[in-house]
């Protein structure tokens, strides 16, 4: 049985999921709350492989770079995504990559991924890496969608906007929770529409 595929990402309410460099937020946009925190910990806890493009490895390199197992008192969330076991998919990086449990592979991404998924005895998350998602939802690797949504509109900073340029989908509602009042996280199935 194939390995299920999550595609995770934060969103802001129009859609971006990230930030000019010089844009003013970062992180969770300041909205991040206990509830989330625990939820994402817990979801970070679980046995699943992470799965990375290029450019969100280096930033995970940039920005949980100095995070030692003994943070997860305090940084829960990045402390067990950092040392979960992970997937870099690239074609421009080097190994060995400075970082725990890290397996660079390069080549097709679909190729590489419907492997990943027959071979994988664990589900595949995948946060952000928006270039790589976006062609594994084209392709019809991607099993669920979770997005959570922060309560801010980034009109004048976003960048990477979530979908644009994919194909047409119809999404399945798996689940819809609420955080700290404020975050939305919504679960899909996608199906290619048509």
């Amino acid at each position: 049985m194939a390995a299920t595929y999550t595609w995770d990402v934060f969103a802001t309410l129009d859609g971006f999921g990230s930030f000019t460099e010089d844009g003013d937020w970062g992180g969770y946009w300041g909205k991040e709350g206990p509830e989330f925190i625990s939820h994402r910990a817990a979801q970070y806890q679980e046995n699943r492989r992470l799965v990375l493009g290029r450019n969100t490895f280096i930033s995970f390199q940039r920005f949980l770079g100095d995070i030692t197992p003994e943070s997860d008192a305090d940084d829960p969330v990045n402390t067990r995504m950092k040392y979960i076991p992970t997937t870099v998919i690239s074609s421009t990086l080097e190994a060995p990559l400075d970082w725990p449990d890290a397996t660079l592979i390069s080549g097709d991404i679909v190729d590489i991924v419907a492997n990943l998924k027959a071979e994988s005895d664990i589900p595949l998350v995948s946060h952000g890496s928006m270039t790589l998602n976006k062609a594994l939802l084209d392709a019809g690797l991607i099993d669920r969608i979770q997005v959570a949504i922060f309560p801010v509109i980034s009109g004048q900073v976003g960048c990477d906007s979530l979908f644009t340029g994919v194909a047409d989908f119809d999404l399945d509602l798996l689940s819809s929770k609420l955080f700290d009042g404020r975050i939305q996280e919504l679960t899909y199935r996608p199906t290619l529409h048509g």
